[in-house]
């Protein structure tokens, strides 16, 4: 009974899954800090990059930028604008410096020069409820996340201007209205301000909403309860988001569990917490590749600081050692040499079972792993914490990561230099009178190397030992 309800709550996610999928979902995302007349924002390009990421790993087409001038947002936003429409949900992210005049809320460019009220009203900044109005009028549902609060500058321009008339002016945005089927959430109230963050990181708000929005089976408005309740928190009651919502149904930005991880909760209750865990390592994984080649180390702290604990955690801090010592052609090397399809080939347990890996070979392979830092048990078993090692050494590499192997990829990871670890230690008792039979016999059982392909039979039993035995 309980093998039954499990699989019929995993076809459920599976069905709710694909639907979410295939949605029609545009994003716009800019972050601007580059501001050219008054102090620069060090973060909001960082925030877009990760907003980015996370938005793109639960199906959404991303127009993205950073400091951006007027032009270049009015080209972005013209794109945007042509994508969503029809779009099932359309999302509208900036982050950057934003100014309230006479109750309206306007986006600013790093371009802009605002020293009166005109200059506001006749096109240095963006009007942003004439531009969502004509950019996401037609998509069914909308969400608008601003993290555009931050103390301007501008405003105490505006306001030292003798030509200016008793213009109301705030530092902070003025309150919205959401119209039928669109969510509007700001950093902080309407008309205060909201902190930027230490330099290098996410800002408070842009980190609340990257934990929180794309969390399996988490609806929309559940997802912002827990935005401000972590910006509440992490700010010690100084910023608290605020929004104002207009949804007629539930929003998932991500429904479901990953296929893979739905069939594997269907088995085991643990397995379940290991499909959030791997999503969560999903959005870590975009982020990391969005910055894994950098030479900004602003962004490799600005993972750090995001994922302290993360699986890149070893590569960023090399990658930070490399920026501060001087150029380096480790990431060069690495990749000389390898064939282009490594890069674009998917693996699966087929294409591994075709390599005719014996258990001495998966010893290698975990023993090279563990040389190149991606740190797993040397087995001979390719179990779930060797997948998911494999998946770390394959992102980190920019080779498709699935757990899996193919003929490429383990060409690949046997031209690695490697940190010699070829102890006898991790040889087990009952391995040994094997080794000792295939040295008497010559060798390898018909197999003459990590890159030959096995015969029928062996295919067959490879399938058949990785369908049950692994």
């Amino acid at each position: 009974m309980r093998f039954l309800i499990a699989t019929v709550m995993a076809v459920a996610f599976l069905v709710s899954a694909d639907a979410a999928f295939a949605e029609k979902r545009v994003a716009f995302v800019v972050g601007n800090g580059a501001y050219k007349n008054v102090t620069q924002l060090p973060n909001p390009p960082i925030d877009a990059k990760a907003m980015a990421s996370t938005l793109r790993n639960v199906g959404f087409e991303v127009i993205e930028g950073s400091n951006l001038t007027r032009d270049q947002m009015m080209a972005k936003l013209l794109d945007f604008g042509g994508k969503a429409q029809g779009s099932d949900v359309a999302v509208f992210y900036y982050a950057g410096h934003g100014i309230a005049v006479d109750g309206s809320n306007y986006l600013l460019p790093v371009d802009a020069d605002i020293k009166s009220e005109m200059d506001v009203k006749l096109g240095a900044a963006i009007n942003i409820d004439l531009t969502l109005d004509q950019t996401m009028a037609d998509a069914k549902v909308k969400l608008v996340f601003l993290d555009a609060c931050r103390d301007n500058p501008f405003a105490a321009k505006i306001r030292a201007n003798s030509a200016t008339r008793g213009v109301n002016v705030q530092s902070g945005l003025a309150e919205m209205k959401s119209g039928e089927g669109t969510l509007i959430a700001f950093a902080t109230g309407p008309g205060q301000t909201a902190l930027d963050g230490q330099e290098g990181n996410n800002s408070p708000f842009t980190r609340a909403l990257i934990d929180n929005i794309t969390k399996p089976g988490v609806e929309i408005q559940q997802a912002m309860t827990s935005v401000r309740a972590q910006v509440n928190e992490e700010t010690n009651k100084g910023q608290l988001p605020w929004g104002h919502t207009n949804l007629i149904g539930a929003v998932y930005l991500n429904p479901a569990q990953p296929t893979e991880q739905v069939a594997n909760a269907a088995t085991t209750a643990s397995s379940g917490a290991r499909a959030a865990s791997s999503n969560s390592d999903g959005v870590e994984l975009e982020y990391w590749r969005s910055v894994k080649e950098t030479n900004k180390p602003e962004e490799l702290n600005a993972y750090l600081s995001a994922y302290p604990n993360g699986q890149f955690r070893a590569l960023a801090l090399a990658r930070l050692a490399a920026i501060q010592n001087g150029p380096s052609t480790t990431t060069r090397n690495l990749n000389a040499g390898v064939d282009p399809a490594t890069f674009t080939d998917d693996a699966n347990q087929l294409t591994e079972d075709q390599i005719g890996l014996d258990k001495g070979q998966r010893r290698d392979v975990q023993r090279r792993l563990n040389g190149l830092g991606f740190d797993t048990k040397v087995t001979g078993v390719f179990n779930d914490d060797t997948r998911s090692v494999l998946k770390r050494w394959q992102a980190a590499r920019g080779y498709p990561s699935t757990g899996y192997l193919n003929k490429l990829q383990h060409k690949a990871l046997l031209g690695e230099i490697v940190a010699s670890n070829s102890g006898s230690s991790d040889e087990t008792a009952e391995d040994r009178p094997a080794r000792r039979a295939r040295r008497s016999s010559g060798g390898g059982g018909g197999r003459s190397g990590s890159g030959s392909f096995a015969g029928p039979g062996q295919l067959f039993g490879g399938i058949v030992h990785g369908v049950f035995g692994r």
